[in-house]
């Protein structure tokens, strides 16, 4: 049974992804699979439902949008985006990035894209200790300019081993290469100036 903020996130972001435009037919084919899940699970943004939940991510950009802010985490062992669980206080999956966003960077704020640019789905086990999947709509975001054009300053959260700008053109090693260097890609495209 979902509590009624929940129920108001999953509606929000049953609409949300019903009005999303996805960039190819392979993330539509993942858009209508979340909206499955969403109609079959009341609770599906909730972390407690075990079969898996929405989760929230967003990738962040510098204002020039050449550097990418990512985190080392501490479970997976590879840089990923920022993000995670969405929670009670939480009224949309972008607020969710966002919140996210702001505790794990230590950014004073961000400018975020107007919708999702890419969906992933992953095996994990979260918080709740046993496997489930993540349903991830993940956002892109801009991080404020700094006075000199230097990289925003960061600061490392506890949900985190390591934080660190990187060059977009010179990831790191350990990265999700099977779902990251596309998120960047997309981020970018969707960030552009029209």
């Amino acid at each position: 049974m979902s509590t009624p903020g929940s129920a108001a996130l999953h509606a929000e972001a049953t609409a949300a992804l019903t009005a999303w435009s996805a960039p190819n037919p392979n993330q539509d084919s993942i858009r209508h699979a979340y909206l499955a899940f969403l109609a079959a699970a009341e609770s599906g943004c909730e972390r407690a439902c075990e079969a898996g939940h929405l989760t929230a991510s967003v990738i962040v950009f510098n204002a020039e949008l050449t550097h990418v802010l990512l985190t080392l985490h501490p479970r997976v062992g590879k840089w990923l985006q920022l993000g995670g669980h969405c929670e009670p206080e939480d009224t949309t999956l972008q607020a969710a990035a966002l919140r996210e966003g702001l505790e794990e960077s230590g950014l004073p704020s961000l400018t975020m894209s107007t919708g999702p640019v890419q969906l992933h789905t992953h095996p994990i086990t979260c918080s709740l200790g046993v496997p489930t999947r993540h349903l991830d709509v993940r956002f892109a975001a801009v991080a404020d300019p700094t006075s000199d054009g230097s990289l925003p300053e960061i600061v490392i959260s506890d949900e985190s081993t390591d934080l660190a700008w990187w060059p977009v053109d010179a990831l790191p090693e350990k990265i999700d290469a099977e779902s990251v260097p596309s998120l960047i890609e997309m981020g970018r495209a969707a960030l552009r100036p029209t």
